[in-house]
């Protein structure tokens, strides 16, 4: 008989799971509470079930964290994770400390869907979309690494792959991390990051889960778009996702993060600057400006920090909110643009 896989069942399918088994409701609630608020890894674990019904589930179901294959450390304390999946592939989610918050970036897809020519991702293609359960195992796992009293916090779908190609999985995986039943999560602590698929942006804001939205915007013209985004802008170009994004029916005090990488000599002079200005004019938003994090290969190089200050400050006065991202974690390869399950060998070098 094949084992059912708790982590890759809804809520109610768990119930209907228990009643299958001939148990009481309140038994689905155990488990669920032992799952996402214990973090339990293996039903051994779930000590308020007799040994007797822990031996019934571990012969009728599945529950197993990630395999994780390396686990690295930054010298700011960031820390990158190697995960193997069942079918041999592999993914990487990053570990963010940063004052009283503990952010956690989770991937998607294994690989991606998109061809941006900044990152390092694109450079793997698309090996399949995640499924839910593998999304949410993420968070599981780490969590489970943790020591006792430290949570993650904060949750962003920025890792490998494009979150809205994935959609109906991204939004399985959602739910349980913001339901009272699953992790808990504020849904103001968990952002969905994207390149700008614009119908899934508003099938988004359409769903069930009213999170954060982050779009990786980048430039401020369609003839710069088409070399650093080739294939998102070909199909959504600005004039489409920026209408898109004055259309969202945003919640009070909420806002779109326009992402925007500074690349030098490219996308960071002034004149980019007030065109930025012009696109995000009557969207509630605010600009991250990130620092371009360069890997073996990349035809990029990295703004100057003076010229980021004045790309900010030319901001500031037209009145954006603007805050220039601080680098976590580039000495093993688990910055911005930088992951791939490629990467090992490489990130693995660099903390030798």
């Amino acid at each position: 008989m094949k084992k059912t896989k708790l982590l890759a069942l809804s809520f109610q399918k768990v119930e209907e799971f228990v009643a299958l088994l001939g148990w009481k409701p309140y038994r689905a609630k155990q488990i669920l509470s032992w799952i996402y608020e214990r973090h339990a890894a293996c039903f051994e674990e779930m000590t308020d079930l007799s040994k007797a019904d822990r031996l019934l589930l571990d012969a009728r179901a599945e529950l197993r964290h990630l395999e994780v294959i390396t686990r690295l450390r930054s010298v700011d304390g960031t820390e990158k994770f190697l995960f193997g999946l069942e079918d041999g592939r592999q993914i990487e989610s990053v570990l963010i400390p940063d004052e009283e918050r503990l952010t956690l970036c989770i991937s998607s897809q294994a690989g991606c869907t998109l061809d941006c020519t900044f990152c390092l991702t694109a450079q793997e293609g698309l090996k399949r979309n995640l499924k839910s359960d593998e999304i949410i195992n993420q968070v599981l796992t780490i969590q489970g690494l943790l020591p006792v009293g430290k949570r993650v916090t904060n949750i962003v779908l920025m890792g490998m792959g494009e979150p809205l190609a994935n959609l109906p999985q991204v939004t399985e995986a959602i739910i349980k991390m913001i339901s009272p039943i699953g992790l808990g999560l504020s849904p103001r602590r968990v952002t969905i990051s994207t390149a700008g698929l614009v119908p899934q942006i508003l099938a988004l804001w359409q769903g069930p889960v009213p999170v954060n939205l982050s779009i990786s915007l980048n430039a401020t013209t369609n003839a710069l778009r088409d070399q650093i985004m080739p294939k998102v802008n070909r199909l959504y170009p600005l004039e489409k996702l920026m209408s898109a994004c004055r259309s969202f029916p945003l919640p009070a005090r909420r806002r779109i993060t326009f992402e925007y990488v500074l690349f030098s000599g490219i996308n960071d002079s002034l004149e980019d600057a007030g065109r930025l200005v012009q696109l995000t004019k009557g969207i509630r938003c605010k600009i991250n400006l990130i620092p371009y994090n360069p890997y073996p290969g990349s035809p990029y190089r990295r703004t100057p920090d003076d010229q980021m200050i004045l790309f900010q400050n030319f901001l500031l006065k037209a009145r954006l909110i603007t805050t220039i991202r601080k680098s976590r974690g580039g000495d093993i390869l688990a910055a911005c643009g930088q992951l791939s399950s490629l990467s090992h060998d490489q990130s693995c070098a660099s903390t030798n």
